[in-house]
């Protein structure tokens, strides 16, 4: 009897190691959920900017754009966006836009960031992290580089060094 009940014990935590096995895998390699790449389009979005005014990615088709997933609370955006100011501002008269879109914070602290950073270019945010969960995110900074043809030209995961995000945009503004 004490040997059947052992028996019964490891097969039911063998089945749950299997089961949770199945559920953490599928959610972390499931196709469909990746990050769209090079020569795709990105997924659409109509977001929120800071006054309320709604942002879809079609206003921009024409124009280079990068688009900008980043938090407060993330080292790596941080350290960027004094960078992403600085291609804004030496790129403001052509056609080009850079769209930082926050993941779920609140208005103060996006608020207060703007203002600590001198951010200029147009800040969204994603309050139901919709838009983060169809560009398939798993990691933050994530920056899309968007031809003015409404194509990716590149993807970059993590912070960008001042000479990454200078050669990119440069090669996005050839394009």
């Amino acid at each position: 009897m004490k040997s059947n009940r052992r028996l019964i014990q490891v097969l039911i935590f063998l089945g749950v190691l299997i089961l949770g096995g199945y559920a953490i895998g599928h959610s972390l390699f499931a196709s469909g959920g990746g990050l769209p790449g090079k020569g795709q389009t990105p997924p659409s979005f109509a977001l929120l900017d800071m006054d309320g005014k709604t942002h879809r990615l079609e206003d921009y088709k024409g124009k280079a754009l990068v688009i900008n997933f980043w938090g407060t609370f993330c080292p790596g955006c941080v350290t960027e966006t004094p960078d992403l100011e600085e291609q804004y501002k030496k790129h403001g008269d052509k056609p080009f836009e850079i769209v930082g879109i926050n993941l779920s914070e609140d208005n103060l602290a996006i608020s207060n960031f703007i203002k600590q950073y001198g951010v200029s270019y147009t800040m969204l945010q994603d309050n139901n992290r919709q838009v983060e969960r169809a560009y398939g995110l798993k990691s933050y900074p994530t920056t899309f580089f968007v031809k003015p043809d409404g194509t990716i030209m590149d993807v970059f995961i993590g912070a960008m060094g001042k000479q990454d995000m200078d050669e990119r945009i440069t090669k996005l503004l050839a394009s």
